[in-house]
Protein backbone atom coordinates (compact mmCIF):
# COMPACT_ATOMS: atom_id res chain seq x y z
CA UNK A 1 0.00 0.00 0.00
CA UNK A 2 1.83 3.27 -1.40
CA UNK A 3 1.95 6.32 0.79
CA UNK A 4 3.01 9.85 -0.01
CA UNK A 5 2.80 11.63 2.83
CA UNK A 6 2.47 9.22 5.66
CA UNK A 7 5.45 7.48 7.06
CA UNK A 8 5.70 4.69 10.19
CA UNK A 9 4.65 7.32 12.50
CA UNK A 10 2.44 10.01 10.71
CA UNK A 11 4.05 12.33 8.55
CA UNK A 12 7.79 14.18 8.99
CA UNK A 13 10.23 15.93 8.27
CA UNK A 14 12.21 19.35 7.93
CA UNK A 15 9.85 22.27 9.12
CA UNK A 16 9.34 24.34 6.23
CA UNK A 17 10.36 22.11 3.97
CA UNK A 18 7.46 19.53 1.89
CA UNK A 19 5.92 17.83 3.41
CA UNK A 20 5.96 19.66 6.96
CA UNK A 21 5.14 23.02 5.07
CA UNK A 22 1.64 25.50 6.43
CA UNK A 23 -0.28 24.71 3.07
CA UNK A 24 0.72 20.96 3.26
CA UNK A 25 -0.66 21.11 6.76
CA UNK A 26 -3.71 23.16 5.77
CA UNK A 27 -4.88 20.58 3.74
CA UNK A 28 -4.13 17.81 6.46
CA UNK A 29 -6.02 19.31 8.23
CA UNK A 30 -8.85 20.02 6.15
CA UNK A 31 -8.38 16.73 4.77
CA UNK A 32 -8.48 14.67 8.19
CA UNK A 33 -11.50 16.65 9.40
CA UNK A 34 -13.44 15.71 6.14
CA UNK A 35 -12.81 12.13 6.67
CA UNK A 36 -13.65 12.31 10.58
CA UNK A 37 -16.59 14.25 9.70
CA UNK A 38 -19.08 11.39 10.04
CA UNK A 39 -22.63 11.98 11.04
CA UNK A 40 -24.78 15.32 12.36
CA UNK A 41 -23.32 16.03 15.52
CA UNK A 42 -20.72 18.87 16.63
CA UNK A 43 -17.17 17.43 16.10
CA UNK A 44 -13.82 18.15 17.74
CA UNK A 45 -10.53 17.27 17.57
CA UNK A 46 -7.63 18.12 20.22
CA UNK A 47 -4.53 19.36 19.23
CA UNK A 48 -0.97 19.16 21.29
CA UNK A 49 2.12 19.46 20.43
CA UNK A 50 6.29 19.65 21.85
CA UNK A 51 8.53 22.43 22.18
CA UNK A 52 9.71 23.25 18.60
CA UNK A 53 9.75 26.38 17.64
CA UNK A 54 7.87 25.34 14.18
CA UNK A 55 5.10 23.83 16.56
CA UNK A 56 2.95 27.50 16.34
CA UNK A 57 3.20 27.47 12.40
CA UNK A 58 2.15 23.93 11.76
CA UNK A 59 -0.47 24.34 14.67
CA UNK A 60 -1.86 27.93 13.35
CA UNK A 61 -2.37 26.26 9.78
CA UNK A 62 -4.30 22.51 11.13
CA UNK A 63 -6.68 24.56 13.47
CA UNK A 64 -7.30 26.85 9.77
CA UNK A 65 -7.65 23.01 7.93
CA UNK A 66 -9.92 21.39 11.06
CA UNK A 67 -11.70 24.27 11.31
CA UNK A 68 -12.58 24.67 7.42
CA UNK A 69 -13.97 21.21 7.75
CA UNK A 70 -16.46 21.60 10.27
CA UNK A 71 -14.44 20.56 13.48
CA UNK A 72 -14.20 22.67 16.79
CA UNK A 73 -10.70 22.38 17.71
CA UNK A 74 -9.30 21.87 21.20
CA UNK A 75 -6.07 23.21 21.20
CA UNK A 76 -3.98 21.94 24.25
CA UNK A 77 -0.61 23.26 24.20
CA UNK A 78 2.46 21.60 25.01
CA UNK A 79 1.39 17.77 25.83
CA UNK A 80 3.10 14.37 25.37
CA UNK A 81 1.79 12.49 23.00
CA UNK A 82 0.52 9.77 25.15
CA UNK A 83 -1.34 12.43 26.55
CA UNK A 84 -3.07 13.61 23.44
CA UNK A 85 -3.91 9.94 23.35
CA UNK A 86 -5.93 9.42 26.45
CA UNK A 87 -7.37 13.06 26.37
CA UNK A 88 -8.92 12.14 22.58
CA UNK A 89 -10.72 9.39 24.50
CA UNK A 90 -11.58 11.24 27.50
CA UNK A 91 -12.97 14.49 25.61
CA UNK A 92 -14.87 11.97 23.15
CA UNK A 93 -12.83 13.89 20.29
CA UNK A 94 -13.19 12.43 17.02
CA UNK A 95 -9.76 12.96 16.17
CA UNK A 96 -6.13 13.67 18.21
CA UNK A 97 -3.28 15.14 16.57
CA UNK A 98 0.46 15.72 18.18
CA UNK A 99 2.60 17.93 16.59
CA UNK A 100 6.44 16.68 17.21
CA UNK A 101 8.88 14.61 15.19
CA UNK A 102 9.40 12.71 19.14
CA UNK A 103 13.52 12.39 19.12
CA UNK A 104 14.11 14.13 16.03
CA UNK A 105 16.14 17.67 16.62
CA UNK A 106 14.84 20.62 16.25
CA UNK A 107 14.27 21.75 12.85
CA UNK A 108 12.16 18.57 12.47
CA UNK A 109 8.46 18.20 13.08
CA UNK A 110 5.75 15.84 12.68
CA UNK A 111 2.11 15.23 12.70
CA UNK A 112 0.68 12.16 13.99
CA UNK A 113 -2.77 11.40 14.40
CA UNK A 114 -4.87 9.06 16.66
CA UNK A 115 -8.81 7.81 16.07
CA UNK A 116 -11.54 8.91 18.33
CA UNK A 117 -10.33 4.97 20.13
CA UNK A 118 -6.93 6.78 20.78
CA UNK A 119 -5.38 4.47 18.95
CA UNK A 120 -2.98 5.25 15.38
CA UNK A 121 -4.89 5.54 12.65
CA UNK A 122 -4.69 2.31 10.34
CA UNK A 123 -2.92 2.14 7.04
CA UNK A 124 -6.42 2.12 4.69
CA UNK A 125 -7.54 5.66 6.85
CA UNK A 126 -4.59 7.40 6.41
CA UNK A 127 -4.71 6.49 2.47
CA UNK A 128 -7.77 7.65 2.45
CA UNK A 129 -6.69 11.32 4.17
CA UNK A 130 -3.79 11.27 1.18
CA UNK A 131 -6.43 11.37 -1.71
CA UNK A 132 -8.28 14.27 -0.12
CA UNK A 133 -5.06 15.78 0.22
CA UNK A 134 -4.15 15.60 -3.28
CA UNK A 135 -7.58 15.61 -4.51
CA UNK A 136 -8.32 18.18 -7.41
CA UNK A 137 -11.23 20.71 -5.56
CA UNK A 138 -11.38 19.44 -1.94
CA UNK A 139 -13.26 22.70 -0.69
CA UNK A 140 -15.98 21.50 -2.51
CA UNK A 141 -16.25 18.68 0.39
CA UNK A 142 -15.57 21.33 2.79
CA UNK A 143 -18.06 23.00 5.48
CA UNK A 144 -20.76 25.55 4.42
CA UNK A 145 -20.44 28.79 6.02
CA UNK A 146 -22.72 27.90 8.71
CA UNK A 147 -21.42 24.67 9.95
CA UNK A 148 -17.70 26.38 10.53
CA UNK A 149 -15.43 24.84 13.31
CA UNK A 150 -14.66 26.78 16.14
CA UNK A 151 -11.33 27.05 18.33
CA UNK A 152 -9.85 27.39 21.78
CA UNK A 153 -7.00 26.48 24.06
CA UNK A 154 -8.65 24.57 26.83
CA UNK A 155 -7.24 24.88 30.86
CA UNK A 156 -7.11 21.64 33.12
CA UNK A 157 -6.44 19.09 30.71
CA UNK A 158 -2.15 18.87 32.07
CA UNK A 159 -3.72 17.75 35.44
CA UNK A 160 -6.52 15.20 33.45
CA UNK A 161 -2.89 13.76 32.78
CA UNK A 162 -0.90 13.78 35.61
CA UNK A 163 -3.78 12.48 37.48
CA UNK A 164 -3.92 9.53 35.24
CA UNK A 165 -0.13 8.93 35.28
CA UNK A 166 -0.83 8.87 38.60
CA UNK A 167 -3.38 6.23 39.27
CA UNK A 168 -1.08 3.74 37.34
CA UNK A 169 1.01 3.22 40.39
CA UNK A 170 -0.63 0.73 42.60
CA UNK A 171 -2.10 2.44 45.66
CA UNK A 172 0.02 0.53 48.05
CA UNK A 173 3.25 2.30 46.90
CA UNK A 174 4.78 5.64 47.55
CA UNK A 175 7.96 7.08 46.07
CA UNK A 176 8.69 8.17 49.38
CA UNK A 177 12.79 8.28 50.10
CA UNK A 178 13.34 7.91 46.49
CA UNK A 179 15.81 10.38 44.79
CA UNK A 180 15.09 10.41 40.82
CA UNK A 181 16.44 12.61 38.43
CA UNK A 182 13.91 12.99 35.02
CA UNK A 183 15.61 14.48 32.00
CA UNK A 184 12.35 15.60 29.99
CA UNK A 185 14.60 16.56 26.98
CA UNK A 186 13.78 20.24 26.49
CA UNK A 187 10.20 18.51 25.86
CA UNK A 188 6.72 18.30 25.85
CA UNK A 189 6.41 16.17 29.69
CA UNK A 190 8.83 19.23 30.73
CA UNK A 191 6.00 20.04 33.47
CA UNK A 192 4.14 17.18 33.74
CA UNK A 193 6.80 14.49 34.66
CA UNK A 194 8.42 16.21 37.24
CA UNK A 195 5.51 17.66 38.73
CA UNK A 196 4.11 13.55 39.01
CA UNK A 197 7.17 12.68 40.24
CA UNK A 198 6.96 14.58 43.22
CA UNK A 199 3.68 14.45 43.61
CA UNK A 200 3.92 10.61 44.29
CA UNK A 201 6.47 11.20 47.17
CA UNK A 202 9.90 11.36 45.05
CA UNK A 203 12.89 13.80 45.69
CA UNK A 204 12.63 15.26 42.09
CA UNK A 205 15.88 16.05 39.95
CA UNK A 206 14.77 17.46 36.75
CA UNK A 207 16.93 18.41 33.86
CA UNK A 208 16.01 19.24 30.26
CA UNK A 209 13.08 21.46 31.14
CA UNK A 210 13.89 24.72 30.20
CA UNK A 211 12.13 24.66 26.55
CA UNK A 212 13.73 27.16 24.48
CA UNK A 213 11.92 26.07 20.90
CA UNK A 214 15.65 24.78 20.13
CA UNK A 215 17.04 22.80 22.16
CA UNK A 216 14.43 19.63 22.05
CA UNK A 217 16.84 16.40 22.54
CA UNK A 218 19.96 18.66 22.02
CA UNK A 219 22.53 16.79 24.13
CA UNK A 220 19.60 15.46 26.47
CA UNK A 221 16.76 13.14 26.53
CA UNK A 222 16.55 8.93 25.35
CA UNK A 223 19.07 9.70 22.73
CA UNK A 224 21.42 11.47 24.50
CA UNK A 225 21.98 10.00 28.08
CA UNK A 226 25.56 11.70 29.23
CA UNK A 227 23.54 14.83 31.06
CA UNK A 228 21.88 12.27 32.97
CA UNK A 229 24.33 9.86 33.62
CA UNK A 230 26.06 12.50 35.10
CA UNK A 231 23.04 13.73 37.21
CA UNK A 232 22.79 10.35 38.71
CA UNK A 233 26.06 10.29 40.29
CA UNK A 234 26.49 13.94 41.18
CA UNK A 235 23.15 13.97 43.04
CA UNK A 236 23.46 10.35 44.24
CA UNK A 237 20.21 9.60 42.53
CA UNK A 238 18.73 6.24 43.10
CA UNK A 239 17.03 6.16 39.74
CA UNK A 240 17.43 8.50 36.40
CA UNK A 241 14.92 8.33 33.80
CA UNK A 242 15.35 10.32 30.18
CA UNK A 243 12.28 11.06 28.37
CA UNK A 244 12.53 12.08 24.64
CA UNK A 245 10.78 15.22 23.14
CA UNK A 246 7.38 14.04 22.86
CA UNK A 247 7.60 11.53 25.86
CA UNK A 248 6.24 8.34 24.70
CA UNK A 249 9.71 6.58 24.68
CA UNK A 250 12.10 5.88 28.47
CA UNK A 251 15.27 5.32 29.18
CA UNK A 252 16.59 4.50 32.47
CA UNK A 253 19.94 4.86 34.33
CA UNK A 254 20.34 2.97 37.23
CA UNK A 255 22.10 4.49 40.63
CA UNK A 256 25.51 3.69 39.21
CA UNK A 257 24.93 5.76 36.09
CA UNK A 258 24.57 2.28 33.91
CA UNK A 259 21.98 2.56 31.14
CA UNK A 260 18.63 0.40 30.95
CA UNK A 261 17.35 -0.27 27.80
CA UNK A 262 13.90 -1.10 26.32
CA UNK A 263 14.22 -4.59 26.30
CA UNK A 264 15.49 -4.91 29.83
CA UNK A 265 12.00 -2.62 30.79
CA UNK A 266 9.88 -4.96 29.14
CA UNK A 267 11.58 -8.31 30.76
CA UNK A 268 11.37 -6.55 34.21
CA UNK A 269 7.63 -5.68 33.50
CA UNK A 270 7.02 -9.22 32.15
CA UNK A 271 7.99 -11.30 34.77
CA UNK A 272 6.28 -9.01 37.69
CA UNK A 273 3.04 -9.44 35.56
CA UNK A 274 3.66 -12.60 35.38
CA UNK A 275 4.30 -13.50 38.79
CA UNK A 276 0.94 -11.13 39.68
CA UNK A 277 -1.35 -13.12 37.20
CA UNK A 278 -1.62 -10.02 35.25
CA UNK A 279 -0.47 -10.81 31.90
CA UNK A 280 -3.29 -10.90 29.62
CA UNK A 281 -1.08 -13.93 26.85
CA UNK A 282 1.58 -15.63 27.94
CA UNK A 283 4.50 -13.47 26.10
CA UNK A 284 4.57 -9.53 24.89
CA UNK A 285 5.29 -8.13 21.49
CA UNK A 286 8.15 -6.23 20.96
CA UNK A 287 10.18 -5.68 17.17
CA UNK A 288 12.86 -7.63 15.52
CA UNK A 289 15.31 -4.86 16.94
CA UNK A 290 14.74 -6.30 20.12
CA UNK A 291 18.03 -8.16 21.40
CA UNK A 292 18.19 -12.12 21.28
CA UNK A 293 19.28 -11.87 25.00
CA UNK A 294 15.35 -11.02 25.52
CA UNK A 295 13.73 -13.99 23.82
CA UNK A 296 16.42 -16.39 25.55
CA UNK A 297 14.90 -14.68 28.85
CA UNK A 298 11.58 -14.56 28.05
CA UNK A 299 11.59 -18.63 26.77
CA UNK A 300 13.67 -19.66 30.24
CA UNK A 301 9.98 -18.17 32.08
CA UNK A 302 7.81 -19.37 29.94
CA UNK A 303 7.23 -16.86 27.69
CA UNK A 304 6.95 -16.03 24.34
CA UNK A 305 8.28 -13.12 22.21
CA UNK A 306 6.36 -12.03 19.25
CA UNK A 307 8.15 -9.94 17.14
CA UNK A 308 6.90 -7.33 14.30
CA UNK A 309 8.29 -4.49 12.04
CA UNK A 310 9.98 -1.72 13.62
CA UNK A 311 7.56 0.92 15.02
CA UNK A 312 5.42 1.40 17.95
CA UNK A 313 2.41 1.17 16.03
CA UNK A 314 2.97 -2.19 14.48
CA UNK A 315 3.93 -3.60 17.68
CA UNK A 316 -0.04 -2.26 18.81
CA UNK A 317 -1.55 -3.79 16.03
CA UNK A 318 0.12 -7.45 17.14
CA UNK A 319 -0.96 -6.28 20.77
CA UNK A 320 -4.54 -5.95 20.37
CA UNK A 321 -5.07 -8.34 17.31
CA UNK A 322 -3.75 -11.49 19.77
CA UNK A 323 -4.13 -10.45 23.04
CA UNK A 324 -1.09 -8.80 24.79
CA UNK A 325 -1.20 -6.37 27.03
CA UNK A 326 3.19 -5.64 27.09
CA UNK A 327 5.05 -4.64 24.13
CA UNK A 328 7.69 -2.46 23.31
CA UNK A 329 10.71 -1.68 20.98
CA UNK A 330 14.14 -1.56 22.36
CA UNK A 331 14.32 2.49 21.81
CA UNK A 332 12.11 2.38 25.22
CA UNK A 333 8.39 2.48 23.47
CA UNK A 334 6.80 0.21 26.39
CA UNK A 335 3.02 0.03 26.00
CA UNK A 336 0.88 -1.14 28.30
CA UNK A 337 -2.61 -1.33 27.38
CA UNK A 338 -4.03 -1.91 30.45
CA UNK A 339 -3.21 1.77 30.92
CA UNK A 340 -2.64 3.54 27.32
CA UNK A 341 -3.37 3.34 23.87
CA UNK A 342 0.21 3.85 22.71
CA UNK A 343 3.70 4.13 24.10
CA UNK A 344 4.14 6.29 27.29
CA UNK A 345 7.42 7.12 28.74
CA UNK A 346 5.97 8.05 32.17
CA UNK A 347 3.84 5.18 32.42
CA UNK A 348 6.53 2.86 32.09
CA UNK A 349 8.68 4.62 34.66
CA UNK A 350 6.79 4.59 37.15
CA UNK A 351 5.70 0.45 36.54
CA UNK A 352 9.47 0.12 36.83
CA UNK A 353 9.59 2.18 39.81
CA UNK A 354 6.43 0.09 41.52
CA UNK A 355 9.31 -3.14 40.72
CA UNK A 356 12.12 -1.29 42.48
CA UNK A 357 9.64 -0.80 45.66
CA UNK A 358 8.18 -4.56 45.57
CA UNK A 359 11.57 -6.13 45.53
CA UNK A 360 13.21 -3.19 47.67
CA UNK A 361 16.67 -3.75 45.43
CA UNK A 362 18.81 -0.80 43.72
CA UNK A 363 17.58 -0.75 40.19
CA UNK A 364 21.02 -2.41 39.28
CA UNK A 365 19.56 -5.67 40.64
CA UNK A 366 15.53 -5.24 39.75
CA UNK A 367 17.17 -4.48 36.26
CA UNK A 368 19.45 -6.87 35.08
CA UNK A 369 17.23 -9.85 33.87
CA UNK A 370 19.48 -11.02 30.68
CA UNK A 371 23.46 -10.54 29.32
CA UNK A 372 22.54 -8.92 26.19
CA UNK A 373 23.82 -10.65 23.02
CA UNK A 374 26.34 -8.70 21.03
CA UNK A 375 24.55 -6.25 19.07
CA UNK A 376 25.73 -3.76 16.75
CA UNK A 377 23.64 -0.61 15.18
CA UNK A 378 25.05 1.55 12.47
CA UNK A 379 23.29 3.91 10.71
CA UNK A 380 24.19 5.16 6.94
CA UNK A 381 22.70 8.20 5.84
CA UNK A 382 22.20 8.92 2.26
CA UNK A 383 21.04 11.33 -0.05
CA UNK A 384 18.15 9.58 -2.47
CA UNK A 385 17.91 6.21 -4.22
CA UNK A 386 17.27 2.97 -2.91
CA UNK A 387 21.01 1.84 -1.14
CA UNK A 388 19.61 -1.64 -0.03
CA UNK A 389 18.35 -2.42 -4.31
CA UNK A 390 22.00 -1.89 -4.72
CA UNK A 391 24.00 -5.26 -6.45
CA UNK A 392 26.73 -5.10 -4.11
CA UNK A 393 24.86 -4.34 -0.80
CA UNK A 394 22.55 -7.55 -1.33
CA UNK A 395 25.95 -9.49 -1.92
CA UNK A 396 27.42 -8.08 1.22
CA UNK A 397 23.85 -8.55 3.26
CA UNK A 398 24.11 -12.26 1.58
CA UNK A 399 27.73 -12.98 2.60
CA UNK A 400 27.01 -12.02 6.15
CA UNK A 401 24.46 -13.95 6.83
CA UNK A 402 26.30 -17.37 5.12
CA UNK A 403 29.10 -16.27 7.48
CA UNK A 404 26.78 -15.73 10.74
CA UNK A 405 25.24 -18.58 10.00
CA UNK A 406 22.83 -19.96 13.26
CA UNK A 407 25.07 -17.98 15.80
CA UNK A 408 23.05 -14.62 14.85
CA UNK A 409 21.14 -12.47 12.42
CA UNK A 410 20.90 -9.34 10.77
CA UNK A 411 18.12 -6.78 9.89
CA UNK A 412 18.93 -4.06 7.39
CA UNK A 413 16.35 -1.62 7.13
CA UNK A 414 15.34 1.72 5.89
CA UNK A 415 14.52 4.36 8.56
CA UNK A 416 10.41 5.28 8.61
CA UNK A 417 11.94 8.93 9.72
CA UNK A 418 15.11 10.11 8.59
CA UNK A 419 17.27 9.35 4.90
CA UNK A 420 18.90 6.59 6.45
CA UNK A 421 19.40 3.07 6.74
CA UNK A 422 20.05 1.00 9.49
CA UNK A 423 22.45 -2.01 9.98
CA UNK A 424 21.77 -3.66 12.80
CA UNK A 425 23.74 -7.57 13.16
CA UNK A 426 23.60 -9.72 16.49
CA UNK A 427 25.81 -12.38 16.75
CA UNK A 428 27.10 -14.59 19.98
CA UNK A 429 30.73 -14.14 18.49
CA UNK A 430 30.78 -10.43 19.00
CA UNK A 431 34.32 -10.36 16.26
CA UNK A 432 32.56 -12.05 13.81
CA UNK A 433 29.79 -9.38 14.27
CA UNK A 434 31.91 -6.30 14.57
CA UNK A 435 33.33 -7.52 10.78
CA UNK A 436 30.37 -8.44 9.50
CA UNK A 437 28.30 -5.13 10.29
CA UNK A 438 31.03 -3.39 9.14
CA UNK A 439 31.15 -4.65 5.87
CA UNK A 440 27.69 -4.24 4.85
CA UNK A 441 27.73 -0.62 6.35
CA UNK A 442 30.94 -0.15 4.03
CA UNK A 443 28.88 -1.34 0.92
CA UNK A 444 25.88 0.70 1.84
CA UNK A 445 27.77 3.91 2.23
CA UNK A 446 29.89 3.37 -1.12
CA UNK A 447 25.93 2.84 -2.49
CA UNK A 448 24.64 5.94 -0.98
Amino acid sequence: MSRTYFGTDGIRGTANKWPITPDIALKVGMAAGVTFRRGKYRHRVVIGKDTRLSGYMIENALVAGFTAAGLDVFILGPMPTPAVAMLTRSLRADLGVMISASHNPFEDNGIKFFGPDGFKLSDETEVEIERLIDADDLSSVLAPPEELGRAKRIDGVRDRYMEFAKRTLPRDISLEGMRVVIDCAHGAAYKVAPEVLWELGAEVFPIGVEPNGFNINKECGSTSVDALCRKVHEVRADIGIALDGDADRVIIADERGRIVDGDQLMAVVAQSWQEDNRLSAPGIVATVMSNLGLERYLNDIGLQLARTKVGDRYVVEHMRAHGFNVGGEQSGHIVLSDFATTGDGLVAALQLLACVKKHDKPVSEVCNRFEPVPQILKNVRYNGGQPLQNEEVQAAIKAGEERMGTCGRLVIRASGTEPLIRVMGECDDAALLGDVVASIAGAVEAAA
